[in-house]
């Protein structure tokens, strides 16, 4: 293990379901030399997502989440994620365009969306690789070894990968400056997720008075691609949150449906842990 990362096991009879919170880290590694302010550039922080999924342990799921911020090194990225250019001499290794690296939110963040960049030099392909290896692998690589521990036991596996979003869109984003729905489910176009567990996620947040889409304007990116795969019965979606439902993003602080939010996604981890209990039955 390491000290960028938790694991908390059930605190039931273990399921074969993982909840895990790649963004909602607040630890801020000594070597993170940003410019920009601090408050600012947490708001690229899923706050309070690993707090409001605490409960999960409880009802036999596994909660994975990462104490590093994402704009240090972001675990729902690729490693061919990188800007070379953000590099002293380049990188040595592959290397991939995409419409995130475009907007600056690689596998190395180089700003925050509009507020600005991040540092005020280049860094080096050393403190990149140290990011890889002490924190991105080892996030990884603890995800990996859920799956294959529970796909080995039960023959099959869930996996619900927690995020958070701003209220509104914007122009560095894919669907433009539009208010967001409560919650945004992806599955890459129902290639991630076996489509019952999908619809029994929609239809229990549905049922507590929130509206719920599918992959509009998210799919799922590193974390739901690279774990699933519907035949061999593993599944993963990506739950998204809309900020303004628990919490003011200008000051980063709960706001008063916070307890009335958590309450329902205590609802929706106990009828998933019910399918997931069904299917082992």
């Amino acid at each position: 293990m390491t000290d960028q990362i938790v694991l908390e096991a059930p605190r039931a009879e273990p399921l074969p379901l993982i909840f895990d919170s790649p963004h909602s880290g607040t630890s801020y590694p000594d070597d993170f030399d940003h410019v920009l302010d601090r408050i600012v550039l947490r708001r690229s922080e899923d706050a309070f997502i690993d707090e409001l999924y605490d409960h999960v342990p409880d009802q036999g799921a596994t909660l994975l989440h990462a104490l590093f911020p994402r704009s240090y090194i972001d675990p729902n990225r690729n490693l061919l994620d990188i800007d070379p250019a953000m590099i002293a001499g380049g990188w040595p290794g592959e290397v991939r365009p995409s419409f995130k690296l475009d907007n600056g939110v690689g596998l190395i963040w180089r700003q925050v969306k509009t507020f600005g960049r991040i540092y005020d030099r280049l860094l080096t392909r050393e403190e990149v690789q140290a990011r890889i290896d002490r924190c991105w692998q080892p996030y990884h690589s603890a995800l990996s070894d859920l799956f294959e521990r529970f796909h080995a036991q039960h023959g099959f596996i869930y996996h619900v990968d927690c995020h958070s979003m701003p209220e509104w869109g914007d122009e560095t984003t894919e669907d433009g400056a539009v208010r967001r729905a409560d919650f945004v489910l992806g599955d890459r176009d129902g290639t991630t997720c076996e489509p019952e567990f999908s619809a029994l996620i929609a239809e229990t947040l549905r049922a507590e008075g929130y509206s719920v889409v599918f992959n509009d304007p998210y799919k799922g990116v590193e974390l739901v691609q690279r774990y699933s795969n519907m035949a061999t019965d593993r599944h993963s979606i990506q739950v998204e949150i809309n900020r303004a439902l628990y919490m003011n993003e200008d000051d980063i602080t709960r706001n008063a449906r916070f307890d009335q939010l958590k309450q329902s996604l205590k609802k929706m981890t106990q009828v998933l842990a019910d399918y997931v209990t069904a299917r082992i039955s």
